[in-house]
């Protein structure tokens, strides 16, 4: 990537407490498009409340205060964590093997290299991106479902399992002609262009959690 960062992407956040680590990350990142924003603590980082708008942050370790490792291992626990690059001038393997258990894109040494740090942040930006869309899709998926009466949500769940119209018919005590009526409108609500794509829906929504799920 290269050229004037876009002010509506993604926002690269870069928290070390040496300002020359800070100005030349800073400096990288926007060399190559990238907006980047740079703390020199995690607590002025959440005192600026960047929101949800971060695509990845590029954490020291080691930093005085609450550390980058604990910070990490706090972000983790949010619904949405946000990508999490890790640097350091001192990188054990037991470090490195906790922050990877806490989801790190990556864990690198100082000095970086630029290139490395580069591929670090794009992957951890696509990961982002990533879990954003599916989080999109399972809020839009959702949407719909609530639209489903309570009949239809019987239908949709015995069609997912791979029933026939006869045999939901017969388990849930209606017609088969009102089966298929309730099918079509489980189609037409949830936006489902095929079976198969219904039965993903339904499998998405089932492991997005819920009590209240398919």
């Amino acid at each position: 990537m290269s050229g004037k960062p876009d002010a509506n992407g993604p926002i690269v956040v870069v928290i070390d407490d040496d300002e020359s680590v800070r100005e030349a990350l800073g400096g990288l990142f926007q060399s190559v498009g990238l907006v980047a924003e740079c703390f020199g603590s995690v607590d002025a980082y959440l005192a600026a409340d960047k929101g949800d708008w971060v695509g990845c942050i590029v954490l020291d370790i080691r930093l005085p205060g609450r550390s980058g490792l604990e910070f990490q291992e706090t972000l983790a626990k949010r619904d949405r964590p946000p990508s999490v690059v890790l640097i350091s001038a001192h990188v054990d393997v037991q470090m490195a093997v906790r922050a990877m258990k806490a989801g790190a894109v990556d864990v690198l040494a100082k000095p970086v290299r630029e290139q490395d740090l580069l591929e670090a942040v794009n992957r951890a930006i696509a990961q982002d991106k990533h879990r954003r869309s599916a989080a999109a899709r399972s809020i839009m998926l959702r949407a719909r479902y609530a639209t489903l009466t309570e009949r239809e949500r019987q239908v949709m769940e015995q069609v997912a399992a791979g029933l026939l119209n006869k045999q939901i018919a017969n388990r849930v005590n209606i017609t088969e002609a009102t089966v298929k009526l309730h099918r079509g409108q489980v189609m037409r609500k949830m936006e489902a262009d095929s079976l198969p794509e219904l039965v993903r829906m339904a499998d998405m929504l089932r492991d997005d959690a819920g009590p209240k799920g398919p």
